[in-house]
């Protein structure tokens, strides 16, 4: 079972993939740790990627099309991986059906977190951090014991920059011009499936669960 995992940021699908991988015993793959592990390697893709992170340039997409595929070439994938972060672009989907299709393969399912633009802000807007220990916090839905303070450590907590709602405006704009055109891709392709992740967690996942069962 071969899954792409769309949705705009904040929209939970790093979540779901996480819980789909450990259900159905499939590794979840996101192009941060391929980037890493190769890196860390120090494979010759590795070297190639890190060459334009030293830079501040984006990574070409031939240099993460090939760590990816090296990465789905693994054993630990001959049952089926989740995607996560990739595709972004529609060339990226492109090549990687390509790929796919030159091993006589596919991805089985696009699975789309589908949240409205004001809900992501809300639920990002509302998260809190501790700058000492880490802990996370979010106003609603998991609010501290005293208002604006840490549970753990008493440290005051924090609004991250990326979760500002003007930054998070700003990634939602991004998302809409380069990675949203995706969900039509998929769905010429066959294989979207929409699931409304403005429910409550387990609820998501009961759906994404009912979806994959149809394989």
């Amino acid at each position: 079972m071969k899954i792409v995992m769309l949705g705009a940021p904040g929209a939970g699908k790093g979540t779901q993939a996480i819980k789909i991988a450990d259900k159905y015993d499939i590794p979840h793959i996101s192009t941060g740790d391929i980037f890493r592990a190769n890196i860390k390697g120090g494979t010759e893709l590795g070297q190639k990627a890190k060459s334009y992170i030293d830079k501040g340039e984006l990574v070409p997409d031939e240099v993460t099309i090939g760590m990816l595929l090296d990465r789905i070439a693994q054993d630990d994938c001959k049952n089926g991986y989740v995607l996560d972060g990739f595709p972004r672009t529609i060339p990226q989907a492109e090549s990687l059906t390509e790929a796919l299709k030159s091993q006589g393969d596919r991805i089985d399912f696009a699975l789309n977190i589908d949240v409205p633009d004001e809900a992501i802000i809300k639920r990002m807007s509302g998260r809190r951090a501790c700058p000492k220990c880490g802990a996370t916090y979010h106003i609603v839905y998991a609010a501290p014991k005293t208002e604006n303070i840490c549970d753990k450590c008493g440290t005051e907590l924090i609004i991250r920059s990326d979760d500002k709602p003007e930054t998070v405006k700003d990634r939602l704009n991004v998302y809409h011009q380069q990675t949203e055109p995706l969900i039509a891709y998929y769905k010429a392709a066959g294989v979207l499936r929409e699931v409304d992740g403005t429910q409550e967690l387990p609820k998501v996942f009961e759906d994404v669960v009912a979806i994959l069962s149809e394989n």
